[in-house]
């Protein structure tokens, strides 16, 4: 058990860690929608049970959450605590290291709730800190740290974008009727929601089909949010028309095409400011695993994914997606021609269908919101092969 880092006046109510660590874990938040493929990171500084700075990183470029707070505390860090969601960093990057900032300060004890899983860190800031005698407490509140930099996490170990379905479904798994309507089945705040998680996320992927049908725009509209993602789009051969929302300049947009493309297309979709990438294709799909990591070298971490069907299928039959969100309204579609959220292959028995693992709901206005992270199949990550 973490020991108490407070001084309370008597008759106070005694503050545990676990309270402070939380505040760290909100000031990240704050800031997730900014930091890009950079870790989400907030800080606590706490003086005889008192908070006396916070701070949390904005972008890449900008100084990291413990910079922001030391500076904010000034003199009265020295004996101080410090709260932060992620191991200080011991490194030259975009920032000089942390850790030569925290021991200059004064600091006398530092609580970390993760380790840093990029190898230049990887618990040499922890080690400098120790050498320096600041006493290190680390692994408070440790899940809750890596699920909230869940894609920086992997995207820094694996190179490629942590990867997450969102579909809005009826109670019985449907996402649009027999005549393809879709809009809305989810209510108003769970559609507010829905940006949020694009907010949260460097890009949106969606399939041609998606496109055709329901022409989204497939932009963040919150005030708060001035940065939009990149958006995905797969089109092989040139279905979709240059008209699309897709292909406005309200954010940028990264096309996926075959050599089946139209030509002039490409040379009028440049000139709307959309970047194209010219990938093979197989019986018409194409390889997922390949965009992932093009993705990847454009430090892409983090992809939400919606739709259509045939692309959530692809993605988990090819064991690529790490999260799915499904919002459930409270409506009972039926109907066997009616869409359901997942295509692919048909699956004859029960022990065959994806796992899901670590659960969690919340009521957001009318709608149930689930969330679970894929079990990976024993024969780990494939290339697939996805229809548009």
């Amino acid at each position: 058990m973490v020991a108490n880092s407070t001084n309370p006046m008597a008759g106070e109510k005694l503050i545990q860690p676990e309270q402070f660590m939380k505040k760290a874990f909100r000031l990240a938040e704050r800031n997730r929608h900014l930091t890009g493929y950079d870790p989400a990171v907030g800080c606590v500084i706490v003086k005889a049970g008192r908070v006396i700075a916070t701070g949390s990183h904005r972008e890449v470029t900008t100084p990291h959450a413990e910079v922001i707070a030391l500076k904010k505390a000034g003199r009265a860090a020295r004996g101080a605590d410090l709260y932060i969601n992620l191991e200080p960093c011991a490194h030259w990057g975009n920032n000089p290291p942390c850790v030569e900032v925290i021991i200059k300060s004064g600091i006398k004890r530092v609580f970390a709730a993760t380790g840093d899983p990029n190898p230049l860190v990887g618990g040499k800031g922890f080690r400098k800190l120790k050498q320096a005698g600041i006493r290190v407490i680390k692994g408070l509140l440790q899940k809750e740290a890596r699920q909230l930099n869940e894609a920086f996490f992997k995207y820094i170990r694996k190179e490629v974008p942590f990867v997450t379905l969102k579909a809005a479904a009826s109670l019985d798994g449907k996402i649009a009727t027999s005549s393809g309507q879709s809009r809305w089945i989810s209510g108003q705040s769970g559609r507010r929601h829905s940006h949020y998680l694009r907010s949260i996320h460097q890009a949106i992927m969606v399939g041609t089909g998606t496109v055709i049908k329901d022409n989204p725009e497939l932009t963040v509209r919150l005030r708060r949010v001035k940065k939009q993602p990149l958006r995905v789009v797969l089109d092989a051969v040139g279905v979709i028309p240059l008209e699309a929302k897709v292909f406005n300049r309200k954010a940028p947009t990264l096309l996926f095409v075959s050599d089946e493309y139209p030509f002039s297309k490409i040379g009028r979709l440049k000139k709307k400011g959309v970047a194209v990438e010219n990938l093979p294709v197989r019986k018409g799909r194409f390889d997922l695993g390949r965009i992932l990591q093009i993705l990847g070298k454009k430090r892409i971490a983090s992809l939400l994914v919606e739709g259509g069907a045939n692309l959530f299928g692809s993605f988990v039959e090819k064991n690529l997606a790490d999260k799915v969100i499904i919002f459930l309204a409270p409506v009972i579609i039926g109907g066997r021609h009616s869409l359901a959220a997942v295509a692919g292959r048909d699956i004859k028995f029960l022990k065959e269908a994806y796992q899901l693992k670590n659960l969690s709901y919340q009521k957001i206005g009318r709608d149930l919101v689930v969330e679970g992270y894929f079990v990976k199949k024993p024969a780990g990550l494939k290339t697939s092969l996805s229809k548009n």
